[in-house]
């Protein structure tokens, strides 16, 4: 059986596995199996033993991620050649994924496999990974080495705080969720958005909140996801979603979503816009183009659109995305960008509609992970929650903005970082959450515990910070040694011990 008709077999399964799962039972159900779980064990059993079969060219060819990943599933426990040839696609598949290069490294390990596990290890330090293998028993057999002892060195060494950005201000504890954020330039203020109240707040240099936009269902305001400012313009756009976690989430705002705009002098709304369908809509993502015009992302269905006119019109739609989690238009307003959370960054040429990836080298730089992302002089800002350690970084593009020059970490690995929200560029300012709130909140909007709610620790970083510095190459560069953390970011090839090989006892 070739893998791709097994793939379309293991993703036909599983989803008539989750609808059985789901369905309530009418009836008690009987004491012997049922002929339709009979069937459906069969099936199972027939594809494990159609996952027997496959070959290493067969398991490393195969494209299809989610499959893939069932794949893996099946053989985990079972078959551990075929298990490692599906791991070792699932890294080349998601490049950016640290938990699994950390897992790869875990099994090679567990075979007493030195030489591949120290490799994984020495490549996940170079890329910036910060995680803790030192005591970690599913390395024991790997132990006690030169190599492995220098790997573990730097791996620590990636989670030292770097960086001098710092806290700018809080924003009062409370049942709010603040995390959408933007820039008026004119007044000099932060405006935050709340999703759990679905209001927009001016915030001063003490992180004391005024009123600005008042919670109000009936205009489209519901959860505040994402907030640009056109202040030549005067407006400010707001993408709008009716999700769980909002307070007054009723059944009539099921899956819509609304792109707003408002005046940034007054706070009046302006205009209301959405794409009337029979799917629904999630607007999470805003971007405002110098010209003033607005694009809005709905990473749930993986689509973008511009507003032409008095509508909203897609500009691109990829379904093998993992999702969006951030957008942002080039100073020119040539290119739009935007971030897949697991498989990278992206861009499209805005005079073709045709996307591309944004080329740079997967051995020295992680692009996954990211949760919002930002357009600052010919660089992309990211924030990436989802990497360890958290970080934000500058990317300097090349001159035709497709391919990363070279890369800057801002902050990284800080005692403030908990889970990092969105944010927005203020000048040569960054201002974003620290510490974001959304995982006390259950997938129905249930704040799980109030007494946990913490003041919202507003960050702010120099956009300029170590601006001449080189930064992370695209190229590959020597193993900075452990002794001092910023090595890694700046001359790692100064480094006065010399970095011991992967064949070293």
């Amino acid at each position: 059986m070739k893998i791709q008709a097994l793939a379309y077999a293991l993703l036909t399964f599983c989803g008539v596995c989750a609808v059985h799962a789901a369905e309530p039972a009418a009836k008690p159900a009987p004491a012997g199996p049922t002929q339709e779980a009979s069937s459906v064990e069969a099936a199972g059993a027939a594809l494990v033993k159609a996952a027997e079969n496959l070959s290493e060219q067969q398991i490393k060819s195969t494209t299809n991620r989610e499959a893939l990943s069932r794949l893996a599933q099946i053989y985990n426990g079972r078959d551990l050649q075929r298990f490692i040839w599906s791991m070792q696609r699932l890294v080349e598949l998601y490049p950016n994924s640290g938990a699994l290069r950390l897992q790869l490294a875990a099994v090679y390990a567990g075979q007493g496999d030195k030489s591949a596990t120290y490799d994984m290890l020495l490549k996940m330090q170079n890329l910036g990974f910060a995680y803790s293998v030192g005591s970690d028993p599913r390395f024991e057999k790997v132990r006690g080495t030169k190599v492995w002892d220098y790997a573990v060195a730097n791996l620590d060494a990636n989670a030292r705080p770097f960086g001098e950005g710092k806290v700018a201000f809080q924003l009062p504890a409370g049942d709010r969720l603040l995390e959408a954020m933007a820039w008026d330039p004119k007044r000099k203020q932060l405006l935050v958005g709340s999703a759990r109240e679905g209001a927009i707040y001016r915030a001063d240099k003490d992180g004391k909140l005024s009123d600005f936009i008042k919670a109000d269902p009936a205009s489209g305001l519901y959860s505040v996801l994402d907030m640009k400012v056109d202040a030549a313009n005067d407006a400010l756009w707001v993408a709008s979603y009716g999700a769980p976690v909002y307070k007054a989430y009723s059944a009539d705002m099921v899956d819509k979503s609304y792109l707003l705009k408002y005046s940034l002098s007054s706070g009046k709304q302006l205009a209301k816009y959405t794409v009337e369908d029979k799917t629904g809509h999630l607007f999470a993502y805003v971007a405002v183009a110098g010209d003033g015009r607005a694009y809005v992302a709905d990473p749930a269905r993986r689509e973008i659109y511009k507003l032409d006119g008095e509508k909203l019109v897609l500009v691109t739609a990829n379904p093998v995305l993992t999702g969006i989690s951030g957008l942002a238009v080039s100073g020119d307003g040539r290119t739009l960008y935007f971030a897949d959370p697991a498989l990278g960054l992206f861009g499209v040429d805005l005079s073709t509609t045709k996307a591309f990836g944004v080329g740079h080298s997967p051995d020295s730089l992680v692009v996954g992970g990211v949760s919002s992302l930002f357009w600052y002089d010919g660089s992309l800002i990211i924030v990436q929650d989802n990497m360890v350690p958290q970080r934000v970084m500058r990317l300097k593009l090349d001159k035709d903005g497709r391919s990363v020059a070279a890369a800057m970490p801002l902050d990284a690995a800080k005692p403030e970082f908990t889970l990092l929200g969105n944010g927005a560029v203020a000048g040569d300012d960054f201002y974003f959450v620290a510490n974001s709130q959304r995982e006390l909140y259950d997938g129905h909007g249930v704040l799980s515990d109030a007494k946990a709610l913490q003041p919202v620790k507003v960050y702010k970083s120099n956009l300029r910070f170590a601006w001449d510095q080189p930064g992370i190459s695209a190229a590959l560069k020597p193993i900075p040694t452990a002794k001092d953390a910023k090595v890694r970011f700046e001359n790692p090839g100064e480094a006065k011990d010399e970095a011991p090989k992967a064949g070293d006892k």
